[in-house]
């Protein structure tokens, strides 16, 4: 089985231009192509990981990958699956971030000898004259053809701004410019982008020649992928400063049962035939498969070690057995005690497990609160300093969230 062929066969494949030609390029390792990485936080996301990932495994074929950080492009902002405008950053703020990604894909993507690169769109967009980058691309895009994108029409009637109108074309120049300076000859992308690729494609051909080789994948990674990177509080982040080896591992553990197979089709580096023999799994087997499915996604990006740590702390808040030891943990200071005590929606609210009071007061009327793993429904419920010291004290809300309390 070819590198194209397994793309397939794990469902990452959605739109191409091109596919005989792709499929020669990629299974014979003489692709370079990129994928771009807006920079609008200091750390690359889960829902980058299907990115990531599939540009490990085509370098692994023999292609060569470019991570293409849009620093001139964020300075616009991309309209693309988004209903409002994107708030401005400044020329630092992006810098800095651009560096962090650098560090993260660095796990997936080896950068050494020339086999990888990553450049900055900032390098040639942000020294554009105008009225020359207007005559020389302007013509190759019909006004009419662009207000037809999907990702324009969302915007359309809450209002699009003139700048953001411009997505399209500066990302079209981003192919153009690869193809000239690395002869970057295919671009990835989620599905919210195929109207800019496609912009691309068409740029080349009409300014080089009708024979440019120039070629489009999308992949799944809005539909699929880029919701993963969200959970009701936000983003999981690959900074294990922003979202602890435990957090990602837990995460992963707790994917819906109709996801996990998905899940381990598309982004581990398990063989096929390992995972399809999984598909008849039920019950307590689709649990073992969230463990298998958390435990290689952490080991990916934290290792080994700390993929062992998680595990072992997931099974010492599930299956009563492993170490707590590194469990998320919160200690609380004087002021969260009242009168020497802190009540149940305190500790809530100290550990980061309520928003507020009310919130805690809520989980705790609707039966969702547990203590060292007992049901409390009481909200005058109050524990001492000493309680909380005497013995290992775990709080946690409803299934996926919990702490450690340490007085």
């Amino acid at each position: 089985m070819g590198i194209y062929e397994e793309l397939q066969a794990r469902g990452l494949l959605a739109q191409l231009t091109d596919a005989d030609e792709i499929r020669e390029l990629i299974n014979n390792g003489k692709a370079t192509f990129y994928i771009g990485f807006d920079p609008t936080a200091d750390s690359l996301h889960v829902g980058h990981f299907m990115a990531l990932c599939l540009m490990k495994r085509l370098q692994e074929a023999g292609n060569k990958p470019i991570a293409l950080i849009g620093g001139g492009t964020a300075m616009i902002g991309d309209p693309s699956g988004r209903t409002d405008m994107r708030s401005m950053m400044t020329k630092e703020t992006i810098a800095h971030n651009c560096e962090c990604f650098k560090k993260q894909m660095s796990r997936f993507i080896d950068f050494s000898e020339g086999k990888a690169l990553m450049v900055n769109n900032a390098d040639w967009l942000l020294d554009l004259n105008y009225v020359e980058f207007i005559r020389e691309v302007g013509p190759c895009f019909s006004v009419n053809n662009m207000l037809r994108a999907e990702c324009y029409k969302q915007r359309m009637e809450k209002g699009l701004s003139f700048l953001e109108f411009n997505y399209m074309i500066m990302q079209s120049y981003d192919f153009l410019e690869l193809y000239k300076r690395y002869g970057c000859n295919m671009q990835f992308g989620g599905d919210d982008q195929w109207s800019n690729m496609l912009g691309g494609t068409d740029l080349i051909r009409r300014k080089l020649s009708k024979d440019a080789y120039a070629m489009t994948i999308t992949l799944l990674m809005n539909s699929e992928g880029k919701k993963m990177g969200k959970t009701q509080k936000g983003a999981v982040w690959l900074d294990p400063n922003k979202t602890t080896p435990f957090e990602f591992y837990q995460y992963w553990r707790n994917v819906d049962d109709a996801d996990v197979l998905k899940c381990l089709r598309m982004l581990t580096f398990l063989p096929l035939a390992q995972i399809e023999e999984m598909d008849a799994w039920e019950g307590s087997q689709l649990n073992e498969a969230k463990e298998i499915l958390a435990y290689e996604l952490t080991n990916l990006v934290h290792g080994e070690e700390e993929a062992g740590k998680a595990k072992e702390a997931s099974k010492a808040l599930f299956a009563g057995g492993g170490s707590s030891e590194n469990m998320p943990t919160v200690t609380l200071t004087a002021e969260d005690y009242r009168d020497g005590t802190i009540d149940i929606q305190g500790i809530l609210v100290a550990a980061g497990l309520a928003a507020s009071r009310s919130d805690a007061r809520r989980a705790v009327e609707q039966g969702g609160v547990t203590v060292k793993g007992e049901k409390v429904t009481d909200l005058k419920t109050c524990y001492t300093k000493e309680e909380i010291a005497a013995e290992e004290f775990i709080v946690k809300k409803g299934k996926k969230s919990f702490k450690k309390i340490l007085a």
